[in-house]
């Protein structure tokens, strides 16, 4: 295994390797005005949510590597403490991405990118009309992690307001994660698509505690095919069917065919001597 001690390498070098191992990070596409009114757009993908109640994102403007400058959302905050937050999918990733040019103090990124600005309800800055959510938020604290290039800024904010675009609810009028189409930011100038091609379900075990690894009958567990996540699958049941299970790899192969359809239940019948 690599070992990487972070003081050891250079920061651009640190930066890679965390931004492509933590991921991938969802977008917050950052709506944002200064004390005269001036408007900013800028994506971070240092972002997520961190409570319920109260309602709470953070995110997350980073000094620059490069020259240690700070950006203006951060500045912008300091002046005015709101923002409206927009989430990324996939219909307006290219126009995000072009918002995140380095334009000049007081160029409205609305503009250069193409993205519509509507009024907000409780807040200052603007909606961004294209994005499948908009949250509007009172910044609660910026808290400084440092003062050295890469060192980021935490933008504490609860949420006042949520605003969805409708084209993305289900019949009961709830956020439909299939017609959501969200991206996410991976290392580099790499992005992942989530859309109903790729995404996957896995149960959670919050209604039955799962037999475990260490309950499996061996001819089981040490399966030359099954893989962490099959042995996963079977180990979260409630009760092991049986101790006397089949050796055979022929029977392995079909469980795991099974296991790949979700159908735990069905995988055990077969295994079972």
């Amino acid at each position: 295994m690599k070992t990487v001690i972070p003081s050891e390498i250079t920061p651009v070098q640190l930066q890679t390797v965390m931004q492509t191992a933590v991921s991938p990070r969802p977008i917050a596409l950052a709506s944002t005005v200064d004390k005269n009114g001036t408007i900013n757009l800028s994506p971070f993908s240092f972002f997520n949510m961190f409570s319920t109640i109260p309602p709470i994102l953070i995110f997350s403007p980073s000094r620059r590597v490069r020259d240690n400058t700070t950006k203006h959302t951060l500045e912008n905050i300091l002046e005015v403490p709101e923002v409206v937050i927009g989430t990324v999918n996939f219909p307006i990733v290219q126009q995000i991405s072009l918002a995140s040019t380095e334009y000049a103090g007081g160029v409205n990124e609305f503009i250069k990118s193409g993205l519509t600005m509507k009024d907000a309800h409780v807040v200052q800055p603007k909606l961004i009309e294209e994005c499948p959510a908009n949250f509007e938020c009172k910044v609660l604290e910026v808290k400084s992690l440092g003062d050295q290039g890469g060192a980021g800024n935490l933008i504490i904010c609860e949420v006042q307001k949520i605003h969805i675009r409708e084209e993305y609810l289900d019949e009961q009028g709830n956020l439909d994660q299939k017609k959501l189409d969200m991206v996410a930011r991976l290392g580099g100038n790499w992005y992942s698509r989530n859309n109903e091609n790729n995404l996957f379900e896995v149960p959670k075990p919050l209604v039955t505690k799962g037999i475990g690894f260490d309950l499996l009958p061996d001819v089981i567990k040490y399966s030359k095919i099954f893989t962490g996540n099959d042995l996963g699958m079977l180990a979260n049941v409630e009760v092991l069917p049986s101790e006397n299970c089949h050796a055979d790899e022929t029977i392995h192969k079909k469980a795991q065919e099974l296991l790949l359809k979700n159908n735990i239940e069905e995988a055990w019948n077969i295994l079972i001597l």
